[in-house]
């Protein structure tokens, strides 16, 4: 047998400069948490709610600035929920003073 033919079986390897690097593992990079967020029903809370996922792509010290927002807007939503109406204008003709 010659060493020049084609050997039958085998699968041709890519020079190792061919290669794709294996990726490497950095244990300080961003990682998701894996926290469920559960939807609320408000619509407005669950969008806040939602903004805490962009954490799981920062690195920790981008974490605070997230989390002041969201805990920003369900503040101001709260608030808005605690905001009575003020009140209505007399039901019925307006009375005019004589002048």
């Amino acid at each position: 047998m010659s060493d020049t033919g084609p050997q039958t079986g085998t699968q041709p390897q890519a020079a190792p400069e061919e290669r794709e690097p294996e990726p490497e593992h950095d244990p300080a990079a961003p990682a998701p948490l894996g926290v469920p967020r559960i939807p609320t029903g408000h619509a407005e809370a669950d969008a806040h709610l939602e903004r805490l996922a962009d954490a799981d792509h920062l690195a920790t010290d981008g974490h605070l600035e997230v989390y002041e927002d969201v805990h920003r807007g369900l503040r101001d939503a709260l608030t808005a929920l605690d905001a009575r109406p003020g009140p209505a204008g007399p039901a019925g003709r307006p009375t005019v003073t004589p002048g």
